[in-house]
């Protein structure tokens, strides 16, 4: 387990990365290959790319997050991200953001309609 000093500096280095991911996407599309590799670099700060967020599961994506230190809040934006990506790339990653939602509102334990929300608008989509 982290001492708090390491988990405070892991927190803002993962809020960091999410920030740049969720600012990448926001350009006109389709994206550059320039782009495409900041989103690359970022994504290696999580242990992956474009081609391993493709393969892996939703339940090996899951893991993966939470091993790298995600909280529930962070998953959440992670999950928001994969679901901007969708929209501005020939990626479905709806399915992946679904099941991260899904497991941030069984474990967090705490209802959230804001991802209640987003849960019910993946699944009539």
């Amino acid at each position: 387990m982290l001492n708090k000093g390491l988990r405070d500096e892991e927190k803002i280095r993962i809020d960091n990365v999410l920030k740049t991911l969720r600012t990448l996407i926001f350009v006109p599309y389709p994206l550059s290959h320039l782009q495409k590799s900041d989103i690359e670099n970022q994504l290696k700060e999580f242990g992956l790319n474009i081609q391993t967020l493709i393969d892996y599961k939703n339940e090996e994506l899951i893991t993966l997050l939470i091993r790298c230190h995600l909280d529930f809040v962070q998953l959440e934006q992670f999950a928001d991200f994969l679901i901007d990506f969708s929209k501005v790339e020939n990626y479905n990653f709806k399915d992946k953001a679904l099941a991260l939602y899904q497991y941030i509102q069984q474990e967090s334990k705490v209802f959230s309609f804001g991802i209640n929300t987003k849960i019910t608008s993946l699944k009539n989509k």
